[in-house]
């Protein structure tokens, strides 16, 4: 795949020719509603295998071979020059597609209501061929140890029909939020605990249709810590016994000692030794009640995993991913301010509507633009595109993560699931 940021005057007539494809392979593999207004800054995918690299001054087939990774007499040989010629600016090299490598991917699904909607199901038929499990969300744990199902029966039959897995989500959400209330009336309840375990253990074999079961018990209160592990390590042995693998989410942590409701009762080492795998959630530095910024810049995002490694094995670390991005109305105003989320394909749709270039930011590796509304107001806006999501690809092959974690499906962004499957070979169970 290549991946080609639009500059004024383009045309995608003049993109495909560059790169031998089509602009029908262009508009279909990048959902392009108005193929005759693309805007500036804008990142688009190029369906073709391998890619195209176009001489920079400086450059030597040796440091180019280097930055792809293929040795500079293969590169030679592909592109039938001498290995000793003198390249020129501008001229286009062919670069073969580099192997890839092996990831669990899972995406969490979310209904509102009692039904899917078709929308919503339609994104998760894309995706599920790029998937190892789809997570319901959620089964809702009770104070009594009970369940609140979610409805599971479009998104069980989406997933026979591409051969995804199931995992079973339960939170302890409570009036539609996470509830630090209620985890501490199941966990320091012996008897809530058991019944919980026990009605999970009783759904999965009901239904037949999991293979994982997933704990997000989120902003558990710190003094609780040792409590949740302990019933981390209860429900694993009970799990596993029933012929499952389990899994926890886990809060973007950078140390042992961070303060915080969402953060102090996740103990990473301890949790991380006891379940299959865990989701680290990457992702939310912007937020809708916050500051204008990257949902997930890569520094921190990697500052999050680099902790994590040092308590529990790469294989079992799923990085936590967001399909979505915000739009914020500025003047930011703490606890007055919310941000809208946003697809990506939204994002650039807002960007065209509104005669405005795409700009990205190469620190934080994610793409934002401001616009004026209809009353004058002006909104920044950060997503996701081709190039941040791929630098995020790069950082899970550099550190030999398990795989991905997508929250959440049902905000439409096809270049990811073209790049991830171009990047990773799906592992399927």
């Amino acid at each position: 795949m290549q991946i080609y940021v639009v500059k004024a005057g383009d045309s995608l007539w003049d993109i495909a020719r560059t790169y031998n494809t089509t602009v029908n392979d262009i508009v279909e593999a990048n959902s392009i509603p108005q193929p005759d207004r693309l805007v500036v800054g804008q990142a688009l995918v190029i369906p073709i295998q391998g890619m195209y690299y176009f001489v920079e001054p400086g450059d030597s087939l040796w440091l180019i071979g280097q930055r792809f990774g293929i040795d500079y007499r293969e590169l030679a040989r592909i592109n039938n020059i001498n290995v000793n010629a003198v390249l020129n600016v501008g001229q286009r090299l062919y670069i073969p597609r580099r192997a890839r490598t092996n990831a669990v991917t899972n995406a969490y699904f979310e209904p509102i209501g009692a039904r899917p909607s078709q929308a919503l199901l339609e994104d998760a038929r894309q995706a599920a061929p790029y998937l190892t499990y789809f997570a319901p969300f959620s089964y809702q744990a009770r104070a009594d140890g009970s369940l609140a199902p979610p409805p599971t029966a479009d998104i069980s039959s989406i997933a026979r029909s591409y051969g995804n897995s199931l995992m079973m989500v339960v939170t302890n959400i409570r009036g539609g939020q996470f509830s630090g209330e209620l985890a501490r009336e199941i966990l320091t309840n012996e008897v809530a605990r058991n019944a919980l375990i026990e009605n999970i253990i009783v759904e999965a074999n009901t239904t037949g249709i999991y293979t994982d079961i997933h704990f997000d018990f989120e902003f558990i209160p710190g003094d609780l810590k040792e409590s949740y592990t302990s019933f981390i390590r209860n429900a694993a042995e009970r799990i596993r016994a029933e012929g499952y693998q389990i899994s926890v989410a886990l809060a973007p942590k950078t140390s042992d000692e961070q303060a915080g409701q969402w953060y102090a009762a996740h103990d990473y080492g301890a949790l991380g030794a006891i379940v299959d795998f865990v989701v680290i959630m990457t992702y939310e530095w912007g937020y809708s009640g916050g500051p204008a910024m990257a949902v997930s810049p890569i520094g921190p995002v990697e500052r999050v995993l680099q902790y994590a490694l040092t308590r529990m094995p790469a294989n079992k670390i799923l990085m936590g991913q967001n399909l979505y991005g915000y739009d914020w109305t500025l003047p930011f105003v703490a606890g007055q301010s919310f941000a809208r989320a946003v697809s990506p394909q939204t994002a650039i749709n807002i960007a065209r509507d509104n005669n405005v270039a795409i700009s990205y930011d190469t620190r934080a590796q994610a793409p934002y633009f401001r616009y004026r509304d209809n009353e004058g107001r002006t909104h920044e806006v950060w997503f996701e595109d081709a190039r941040s999501i791929q630098a995020k690809f790069d950082l899970v092959k550099r550190l030999k993560l398990r795989g991905i974690s997508y929250w959440k499906i049902g905000f439409p962004f096809p270049q990811n699931w073209l790049l991830l499957g171009d990047n990773f070979n799906i592992t399927r169970y």
